[in-house]
């Protein structure tokens, strides 16, 4: 006999954070819900927000569910929004299919919400739960968060760092330090990133693309920012050959704050490590993204990872794997709001 699993309101919650990560890097300049709906125990309905921001996680998980949406419980990753814009409010789309109880991790500071979607479903008589997985949801919905309170996207510094913690090879060997599968879980982390930094250095010394090179995802690819004192690129460099590179010639916070202008949420930072370390000095690194192969490189003189002198107390490992022979660890600055 198959023993029934009775799933708890954190189980759900859980499934709902899994699918909103699906839509890291997709949604900007909305966040990236996930939302499911669950009825006398079972899932009937889930939805994460689609690309571009429309139609939101509760709208895809109502359409799903139907009619059955008629007395369930709904978790979603974001207090549901309170306000008319393309879509309607999907607090009264939840009012109106009749969902009996909605249980959220994190209130939306958005202006047009902070607060009104929680009252506009109780003022209907649903039962309205918060704080569920906050800190989880708090991490997925960094960039959102801080678009809305500190006008800047959220930044992840990814490192590819040999043992003796170079950046870089000699330039009569092989420019890669890790191996496949850790160069392949780089370029997940760029698919989930609205933008991808890097500096005028990198881009003369490497050319890179900056794209996400993984099969069926090249569109998922983050727009290439270029920080460049002369506001120009090498004419035969790929990224010359793109035509939605943005090249600025500001500081860190200028950079992120003109990001933020044009509604991107997360950016990646692949660079080298001067410009790293002008953006942790401005304390703008919000996550860090470290793979370390077990090999050293014959490189002589100051490591690159200490040029950065990143303070790892500042931070908590939420992540960490072996990817072949390559060790990643994922770090997350701790918040307490």
């Amino acid at each position: 006999m198959t023993q029934q699993v009775h799933k708890t309101d954190e189980d759900f919650m859980r499934q709902a954070l899994a699918l909103g990560r699906f839509g890291l890097g997709m949604t900007a300049p909305n966040p990236a819900v996930g939302c499911v709906l669950v009825k006398d125990g079972q899932l009937i309905g889930c939805g994460v927000t689609q690309k571009s921001g429309r139609p939101h996680a509760e709208a895809m998980a109502l359409a799903e569910a139907g009619d059955a949406a008629q007395g369930a419980t709904a978790y979603v990753t974001l207090e549901p929004c309170a306000h008319t814009g393309q879509t309607p409010p999907c607090a009264a789309s939840l009012k109106e299919a009749g969902v009996a109880r909605v249980v959220y991790a994190i209130d939306d500071p958005d202006p047009r919400v902070n607060g009104g979607g929680a009252a506009m479903l109780r003022e209907a008589g649903i039962s309205v739960e918060s704080g569920l997985l906050a800190d989880e949801a708090r991490r997925d919905q960094l960039g959102f968060l801080l678009s809305k309170t500190e006008n800047r996207p959220m930044v992840t510094l990814k490192l590819a760092l040999s043992a003796n913690g170079f950046m870089r090879t000699p330039q009569d060997e092989t420019p890669w330090i890790t191996g496949p599968l850790a160069r392949q879980t780089g370029h997940l982390l760029r698919a989930a990133h609205d933008v991808i930094i890097t500096g005028s250095g990198t881009v003369a010394q490497d050319d890179p693309s900056l794209a996400c090179r993984l099969p069926g995802l090249a569109d998922a690819s983050p727009v290439p920012v270029v920080m460049s004192r002369s506001g120009a690129l090498p004419e035969n460099c790929k990224l010359a050959q793109r035509d939605n590179v943005i090249i600025s010639e500001g500081a860190p916070d200028t950079v992120l704050a003109d990001l933020a202008a044009r509604g991107m949420t997360r950016a990646m930072l692949e660079c080298g490590p001067k410009l790293a370390a002008a953006f942790l000095a401005a304390d703008l690194i919000d996550a860090l993204a470290i793979f370390t192969a077990p090999h050293e490189v014959a490189m002589t003189g100051e490591s690159d990872i200490s040029q950065m002198q990143i303070d790892l107390t500042r931070f908590v490992k939420t992540h960490e794997a072996m990817l072949g022979p390559d060790h990643y660890g994922h770090y997350c600055r701790e918040r307490k709001n």
